[in-house]
This record gives structure tokens, C-alpha cells and sequence, in this order.
């Protein structure tokens, strides 16, 4: 059995389900421990059914050192917190697991795991650059690494070092850029020269993203199989992704659209996949809107992204808040 874990409130709970089905579709022995960061989440999974499922509450995880910190971080920050919190609760209330991966709520895999376990051997710990094309190696000052895929083994590197991430978060994880820090991601540039047994993915399939999808060629075969450069796609990673209230989508910002198309065929397995399930937790809980954002409100901060001088903008995203 292999083990991951994740965290997730309502609003990305659709995400999150289409993560967990397709992780057990094309890894079988896959046991996945999640968080639920409400109360809605954790009925709406059970109701589900998903047999390589667990659920655990907040509460469940949340020590006094957490709650000492909960205050004063938003919710994305908090979530950010909780991220290497989270495996290493999970390692220390199940002694029998030998190995655990964190991943984030809105990846969709699209091809068999295998590969990855293959190249990744008996590394203590695991992680994954974000691959910035040229135009957007700036954004590496934020982070080399990105925390969608981390995988830590029970062994003396790989505890060290999850400790020592866990101990850096909740002294200080925020949504700024300040030193040597930033988020939970930027203390992972440290661990290849700090910490012994750590592999840094290379699979071309791995990772895609918004960022870094342009630097590569996508195409799909006869059998509806999506190749990344001629590698079988395994995971993508639907940041900034929209389900919006109209029935559409709002897949990412021009900013990373002006540096090429987003791969047709990747995102319309997203959004189909998003459907199902959306009309599924309805049939369980009618009305359910978790994460479908208003149509008109996304639309006219896009048109503000476009068209508004950079010193009218933050006026103009209030106002539309108000309304």
C-alpha cells in the first residue's frame, strides 16, 4: 500500500475528489489520509464512499503549537501551515506506514504512478522543481521547488527533515516573500545541500502546470492517451483554475496564456471530470456550490487584469467585491 495524504475545505472539494479518483484509477494500492478543513467536506467524502479514503478533522490534528499560530494567518496561510503538519501527524499515529506523499487537492492524474515510485527508489525524501520556462525564471525567487508532490520515507533523513519543515511553518509561514522565506515552499530550496537522500523528480510527465506548460508539446494518441514530449503525462497541476457559475470555466490568467495555448486536451479531461462530480455531490447535497465562483464577478476582474492602469486597480477590485 502506498500512502499519501492531502487537505481540503468545500471550496475545493470538487478538485480534490477528481484528485482522489484518478490518484486509486492509476495507482490501485493507493491509501489516501485527508483533512478536512470543515465539517461539510468530511460528510460530503463519506457519503461518497471512497473506499481508499481516510478522513480526519482538524481538530484531530491540531496540537496547542498549531493552535498558537492559527490566529493570525489567513486560511491559504494556514493551509500552508498545516502542510507538513499534516504527514507528520499521520506518521506518528501509524507506526506500520513506512512512506507517505503530500500532494495538493487540484492535481488530476492521467497515466500509471509506476514510473515515478520506479525513479524515485528508497530516496528519503522527494521533491519537485517548478520548472520555469525562461520569461518566468523570476518566480524561482518564490520558490524553486513546488509543495504539490512531497514525499518523505520513515528513516532518519527523511524524519529530519519533516520535522525540521514543520518546526519552520508554524514559527513562520506567510503569504510573502521575506528573506530566505515565503509561503511553506521557499524552506524547501534548502534540503538537497542539507539533507542526505533527497531526489529531485526529473519524469517530464510530472509537474506540468500553468507555469511551465508552454516549454512543452502535448499530444494525444489513438487511445485518447496525452503525451508530454513524448512521455505519458502522469499529473498536472490546475492552478488558478475556475468552475464558474454560468456553467464555464475560467482555466488561468492571460499571463501565462501569452506565453502559448493551454493544452486543450488536458484541461477539457479536467473540466469533464469536475462535471461528474459536481452533479454527483448535488444529488447528495442539492445546491452544493462549494468553489463555483460567480460568473460576472471572475469575468470583470480578468477585464480589470487587461484593460485598468496598475493605480486604479486595487480601487476597482473593492468595488467589484461589493458588489
Amino acid at each position: 500500500m502506498r500512502h499519501f495524504c492531502t487537505l481540503f475545505d468545500s471550496n475545493y472539494l470538487l478538485k480534490g475528489v477528481a484528485m482522489l479518483r484518478t490518484l486509486k484509477q492509476h495507482c490501485p494500492d493507493a491509501y489516501v489520509h485527508v483533512l478536512c478543513m470543515d465539517g461539510q467536506t468530511r460528510e460530503i467524502l463519506e457519503q461518497l464512499g471512497l473506499a481508499h479514503v481516510t478522513c480526519l478533522s482538524l481538530p484531530e490534528v491540531e496540537d496547542q503549537a498549531l493552535l498558537a499560530v492559527k490566529p493570525d494567518r489567513s486560511v491559504a496561510e494556514y493551509c500552508w501551515t498545516l502542510s507538513p503538519c499534516l504527514p507528520w501527524y499521520v506518521l506518528q499515529h501509524n507506526p506500520e506506514i513506512d512512506a507517505i506523499t503530500y500532494l495538493d487537492a487540484d492535481l488530476l492524474f492521467y497515466s500509471p504512478l509506476q514510473p515515478l515510485f520506479d525513479e524515485i527508489g528508497d530516496a528519503s525524501i522527494v521533491i519537485i522543481e517548478h520548472r520555469f520556462p525562461p520569461a518566468l525564471k523570476h518566480l524561482e525567487v518564490n520558490g524553486r521547488f513546488c509543495v504539490e508532490w512531497v514525499g518523505f520515507r520513515r528513516d532518519a533523513h527523511g524524519m529530519a527533515c519533516l520535522a525540521r519543515w514543520r518546526e519552520q511553518c508554524i514559527e513562520w509561514c506567510f503569504h510573502r516573500l521575506e528573506g530566505d522565506r515565503m509561503g511553506d515552499q521557499k524552506y524547501l530550496d534548502q534540503w538537497p545541500a542539507s539533507f542526505d537522500g533527497v531526489h529531485v523528480i526529473q519524469h517530464v510527465g510530472a509537474g506540468l502546470a500553468p507555469w511551465n506548460y508552454a516549454q512543452y508539446s502535448f499530444a494525444e494518441d489513438n487511445h485518447k492517451k496525452i503525451f508530454v514530449d513524448g512521455e505519458p503525462l502522469i499529473f498536472y497541476h490546475f492552478h488558478q483554475f475556475q468552475l464558474l457559475s454560468d456553467g464555464s470555466f475560467d482555466r488561468l490568467s492571460a499571463a501565462y496564456r501569452a506565453m502559448g495555448r493551454e493544452p486543450e486536451t488536458v484541461y477539457r479531461a479536467y473540466e469533464q471530470s469536475l462535471i461528474g462530480i459536481l452533479s454527483e455531490v448535488r444529488s447528495i447535497r442539492p445546491g452544493f456550490s462549494g468553489g463555483v465562483k460567480p460568473f460576472l464577478r471572475i469575468k470583470s476582474q480578468r477585464l480589470v487584469q487587461w484593460l485598468v492602469p496598475q493605480e486604479v486597480k486595487q480601487w476597482l477590485k473593492k468595488f467589484i467585491k461589493a458588489v
